[in-house]
Formats: structure tokens, sequence, C-alpha cells
């Protein structure tokens, strides 16, 4: 078994550079997969049910669920999902400029161990250095040059599992219901398996290095190390390699600190929940932020500046999420684009007449009706941050618009799809 990188694990060393040489020289080669299909399936689930592997794309489920619905399928496709639609993610480009091999090692003893068909490596339109670096790993390993790149439309909702499956189906970036997950997707007749970019390296770790040393960075619910890509009012913003367990305050210091105070911290992304001033100590883990009513999610944490104004924040991050959806039902195509012009006139308006229970009132409306998850993230999200910005919400209502809601977001936003 090669050496275990100590601190540092998917970003251990990465500096050498992303080629061949360099990632076998950091981690060694992987592991022979030997024996029959059954016992080899048998050892893979062993190994990923011990260690307790959650996906990181952000549903944050056992990854032995979606192995075991793939165990007795005959020659499924395997898709590595490196679209990172959320704007403020940057994790899986990162691992696919500095550490490729590792995801597709992962994607590797999937593939070999339920003989998939094919493996598919997908990347949105716009991600040309993401595509360039999964390219030419591919082409320095013989036996994946059959391995193919796709690149679905760079929209929010096509990362998610169902609308990218759909896509590569037959070209339809539409997300389907499903009550349960993990749920069967196929491909053209074909079951597919899709894992996150960073869910696949974490699996390479696992093969080489073990279940027990996976399980000694993390917590007992959220083992092993998690990527978090730190933005917002902070002085080093980026990813960072985090350890579950540690308060938010410390991940804001290992990000350089704050630039501005702390006005609060949408984590999650932006289908996931804000937080305030009196969270600095929330635990940064799967189980620590279920407690609070958030979510880790994809791994993202946005930090708000003090001098910044909420009520502006929300109204933008809504707005851009309404343009975002499939559009397929009623909750999104209605739902959202009203809502938007609601926070749009209470953030703006020198005089507002939009009142907390009419928002409330809107979202009851549109939650869990959607044919999709989209709709109950734009929820979940401004039912927070009407929550945790109380007192803003109330001086917009009683005063008008503030000062603050003209200086420009801290959230990032695609150029062509940047709201007012």
């Amino acid at each position: 078994m090669s050496q275990a990188p100590s601190e540092l694990r998917l970003l251990a060393g990465a500096n050498d550079g992303p080629g061949l040489a360099a990632h076998l020289n950091r981690f060694g080669p992987m592991p022979t997969v030997e024996g029959k299909r059954p016992e080899r399936v048998a050892r893979l689930h062993g190994l990923i049910e011990s260690s307790g592997l959650l996906g990181r794309g952000g549903s944050g489920v056992p990854a032995v669920w979606k192995f075991d619905f793939l165990a007795r399928t005959n020659k499924p496709v395997i898709v590595v999902n490196c679209m990172e639609g959320e704007p403020a993610s940057s994790k899986d480009a990162v691992l696919a400029t500095r550490a490729p091999h590792l995801v597709l090692d992962g994607a590797a003893i999937l593939a070999e161990t339920l003989h998939a068909a094919r493996v598919v490596v997908a990347v949105a339109d716009d991600a040309d250095p993401t595509a360039s670096a999964f390219a030419a790993a591919i082409d320095e390993r013989r036996d994946w040059r059959t391995a193919e790149i796709e690149r679905p439309p760079a929209r929010y909702i096509a990362g998610e599992e169902s609308a990218l499956v759909n896509w590569l189906h037959r070209g339809a970036s539409l997300p389907t219901f499903r009550p349960t997950k993990p749920s069967y997707v196929t491909i053209r007749g074909r079951e597919a398996l899709v894992h996150n970019a960073e869910t696949l390296a974490q699996l390479a770790l696992i093969a080489r290095f073990g279940a027990s040393w996976f399980r000694e960075a993390g917590t007992t619910a959220h083992p092993g190390t998690s990527l978090v890509t730190v933005r917002g009012g902070v002085h080093q913003p980026g990813v960072l390699e985090w350890n579950p367990g540690g308060s938010l305050e410390r991940l804001i210091d290992a990000a350089g600190g704050l630039t501005d105070g702390f006005g609060g911290a949408l984590i999650g992304g932006y289908g996931g929940s804000f937080v305030g001033p009196q969270h600095l100590q929330a635990t940064m883990s799967h189980e620590g932020l279920s407690a609070l009513g958030a979510t880790f999610g994809p791994g993202i944490v946005v930090v708000l500046p003090a001098s910044q104004c909420p009520v502006a924040e929300m109204a933008r991050l809504v707005r851009y999420m309404a343009g975002e959806s499939a559009g397929q039902c009623g909750p999104c195509a209605f739902g959202l684009p009203a809502l938007a012009r609601d926070l749009e006139l209470l953030a703006s308006a020198k005089t507002s007449h939009v009142r907390v229970d009419q928002l409330h009132a809107r979202m009851a409306e549109i939650d869990g009706r959607g044919a999709c998850r989209h709709p109950d993230g734009v929820v979940r999200l401004l039912r927070s941050g009407l929550a945790h910005f109380d007192q803003h919400v109330a001086s917009h209502q009683q005063r008008g618009a503030c000062a603050a809601a003209q200086q420009p977001t801290v959230f990032p936003f695609p150029a062509s799809r940047r709201p007012r």
C-alpha cells in the first residue's frame, strides 16, 4: 500500500503539477482490481460502506447507496459530474487542473468493478480550462483514450443529476421529479452512475489507503476531508481542504480572516441557507449545520460583510435563480419571478408595501410543488435570510432602501446572466 498523504489529502503535492508521473509519485499506483465481478463488487461495497464516504456533489447521501443501485447492472455508464453549476464553487475546477488523475482513478475503479460500458466526463461548455485538463489527463492514460468528454450548457440546473443525464440522453437539460434519492437514471438504455468529481477523488484515496485512514479526518457522521470554496468578505478567497468538525470562525480564519466585519454567511450554495453572526461557532460539517437547519451542500461559504445589505443580496440571488430554472412547471415559471419582483421592491423602493407575511405566503405556494428541487432551494435560502436578517428587512419596510443596497454584490454570477 502506498504511503498516505499527511495533512492535505486531495490537494497533497498539487503544486508538483497535474501530470500522471507526478500523480503516481505523489499517491502511488492504484491497487489492482482482481477476481470475478461478484467478488469485486462485494469488496468495493465493503470498502465504501466502512469508509462512510458521503457524496460531495451537494446531497450528502452515502456513496454506497448509489453503488448498490448499480451493483447488479450490466455494463452501466459512469458519469463524472464536473459541471459545477453553482457560480460560487470552484472546487471541481481546482481538482481538474491540479489533480485530474485522482478523479479519473475513482471513475476507473468503478468502471473496472462494474464492467462499465463507457465513461463520460461532463464539463460545462464555458469551462474550457477544466475540459482541457481532463483531456490532457485522459490522453496520458493509454487505457482511457476511449473516455468521452461531453460539454453540456453552462446553467445552474444543468449539473443536477437528472438534468445532466437527460442532456446526455437526449440533449435537454431538464430535471425530473424524484421523490427519493438515489434513484435509477438511464442514458440511452443503460443505467448510469453519476458522481461528483470530488466524490470520485475521495474514492481513489480510499482505495489506496483504506477506510480506517479515511476516517482519521472529519467527524463520525462526516468522515474525511472536504473541499470548501470560501468567497465574499475574506482576505484570501479560494478553495480550502477542510477537516469537518471545526467552526465557521476557524474556516474564515483559514481564508485569511474577515475584511469588514461579519454580517452573516450563505452556506451550501445558492440553494443553501443563510446563517447570522450568532453562528460563528457553528460546526462546519453535515451534522453540525443540520442542527441549524442548514446544509453543507457542495462545500460553499460566501461571507457577507457587515457593511453589505442582505436584503439587496437576497433579491439578486432570487432573481438569478429565477432565471436559471428549467421553466417546466408553475413554481419556477411564475412563482420564482414573482418572488424576485417582491424582493427587488423591498430592497430598492423608497417606500415599500411588501410585507414579510406576503413573502411567506408566496413561498408556501412554491415549496414542494415543483417538478424538481430547484424552487425548494430558493425558498430555503430566502426563509433563512428573512429569519437571520429580520432587522434589515424591518428597516427596509419602515424606512425604504438603505444606502448599502447600491453596493456591488459580493456574490459571483456568470457575466452573461448577472442580475441587476
